[in-house]
């Protein structure tokens, strides 16, 4: 995605009976109570629509205006029951999906939420199929039954363990029927759906939501209101507005210069915290293997053995992201550290230099470092031309740094014309699945034309089977550790997730874990 977190709890033998009951909700009135809250974030919301979105500020309003059958809990990564009662694999070979609803669900505009809907949802999302839209997770559904206005069966085109997460995902909100064209994109930029919140406006500078006194559910909104302000990645912008208390908030955004320094000011009589969550947003250096200086196996493990990420992390990004020693980060089921293990956690100059030297590559070897700053923030660039300066001082490299805008960035390399790159990764859900299958084979987002047979052949399809997914950790580890011997990517950093506060708000820390799920209803302020 929009794609990038931990706690990560297995989603296998435990899930099955989770999905089984309602967890305990308590549903009734959902009027909200306390005050009004101002967020300022530096992401656009996209869309409105759930068949188109899949970037986070589109997700942030999905998770807050629509259902889904599951949902993920605060603090956890385990789906359980949202809009359905009760969910369940049936059969032996994950195959077969069915969902009961609970009754009494209505949409904001007061008409009924069953099945129909539900149906309507994800069928419409694939039939639209947007390229900028969530279709892409719904792959495996090979057909949806709703027998009658409580039950909906979904029939999967493979065993695909992880389907769960997927519809607790905002690629499972649930749409009017009667509200959304079946063919087509809704373009008026409204939102009818039966979540917690609804959206009253929404425009290039704010959104404003009030609470659904429809939504019927677990959750209860501990404010009258949210208004999210736009700052369209002006991080200057963005910190001035929080220090003059013209937001209640800041997430996502701040540079992290501006989070270390705020964390230590005050504005008047306020005091500026600074709540840490965690975090799975990703980024990697991506190699072409296609490309006739990195396509050389020796070059990218020498560059593996060069790049220092705790100078990294500490010098350009102020503490506010970790070390990642794999594709699968820390906190995520699955995770290992086989960069670590092979390539050690500081740089290996003589290791790299006989690496080439076996190699006979002789002489420094030249490569540029593409970059998007557009996409992926300002520091994208100094990180770059950080690890440009590490492999130079080797003496091995003679490397450069290129700074492309995204839309001509994103054409290159579909084109094949850059060596090296950087990709970043938000997950769309919090399962090792998510961190690995997107990467590889024909259709892989990195594009960087890497196919391995027993990664895309074997692996990928043996997790994708395993309901309880601490069994599929042994295939994980098998799949890390190719990765690290083939290096078709060297994973750099994994983010940590934090909100900016002021005026006495509390709550922040259930929106800032590994589900990715921004809860406005549990934020309040005093």
């Amino acid at each position: 995605m929009r794609r990038n977190q931990w706690l990560a709890a297995p989603l296998g033998a435990a899930t099955a009976a989770a999905l089984l009951s309602g967890c305990g909700s308590t549903e009734g009135s959902n009027a909200g109570s306390g005050k009004g809250v101002v967020m300022g974030i530096s992401d656009k919301v996209k869309s409105t629509d759930p068949a188109s979105g899949y970037d986070p500020g589109s997700w942030l309003l999905f998770n807050n205006v629509f259902q889904s059958l599951l949902s993920f809990p605060k603090g956890g990564t385990t789906p359980e029951p949202d809009a359905a009662q009760s969910c369940a694999f049936e059969g032996g070979d994950s195959k077969l999906y069915k969902c009961t609803l609970r009754g009494g669900l209505k949409f904001s505009n007061g008409h009924g939420l069953t099945s129909k809907d539900v149906k309507f949802s994800f069928e419409r999302t694939l039939k639209i199929n947007d390229e900028n839209g969530p279709a892409v997770m719904l792959s495996s559904i090979a057909g949806i039954d709703a027998p009658d206005d409580k039950t909906v069966v979904f029939r999967l085109k493979t065993s695909d363990a992880t389907f769960p997460s997927k519809i607790a995902s905002g690629a499972g909100s649930i749409v009017d029927h009667a509200e959304y064209p079946a063919d087509k994109l809704r373009t008026d930029g409204k939102a009818i759906g039966s979540g917690v919140y609804k959206l009253d406006s929404i425009n290039d500078k704010s959104a404003g939501f009030s609470v659904n006194d429809s939504y019927s559910g677990k959750a209860k909104a501990k404010n009258t209101g949210v208004t999210l302000k736009f700052f369209d990645g002006d991080q200057a912008a963005l910190k001035s507005v929080l220090e003059r208390g013209d937001v209640d908030f800041a997430f996502r955004g701040l540079a992290a210069k501006d989070i270390a320094g705020l964390a230590a000011a005050k504005t008047g009589d306020q005091k500026v915290d600074v709540v840490q969550g965690t975090g799975a947003e990703v980024e990697h250096m991506v190699f072409n293997v296609n490309d006739p200086v990195v396509g050389k196996l020796p070059v990218r493990k020498a560059i593996a053995y060069l790049v220092d990420r705790e100078a990294l992390v500490k010098d350009v990004y102020a503490g506010t992201a970790a070390p990642l020693y794999s594709i699968v980060p820390a906190g995520i089921a699955g995770h290992t550290t086989p960069f670590f293990d092979r390539y050690g956690g500081s740089p290996q100059p003589d290791k790299a230099k006989a690496v080439l030297k076996a190699a006979g590559i002789n002489g420094k070897v030249k490569l540029t470092l593409y970059s998007t700053p557009s996409r992926y923030g300002p520091s994208t660039d100094q990180q770059f031309q950080v690890i440009a300066k590490q492999l130079n001082d080797s003496g091995l490299f003679e490397a450069d740094m290129k700074s492309v805008e995204y839309e001509q960035y994103e054409k290159d390399i579909q084109d094949g014309k850059y060596g090296v790159y950087v990709k970043g990764w938000v997950p769309d859900y919090p399962d090792a699945d998510n961190f690995t299958q997107p990467f590889f084979g024909p259709d892989s987002v990195l594009h960087n034309n890497y196919d391995n047979k027993e990664i895309t052949g074997t692996i990928i399809p043996s997790t994708s089977a395993k309901s309880d997914r601490t069994s599929a950790n042994t295939d994980y580890d098998r799949l890390q550790d190719i990765v690290a011997d083939e290096v078709p990517i060297l994973p750099l950093w994994q983010g940590k997730q934090y909100a900016v506060t002021r005026q006495n708000v509390t709550g922040l820390q259930w929106s800032l874990d590994a589900s990715t799920v921004f809860r406005f209803w549990e934020i309040s302020k005093g």
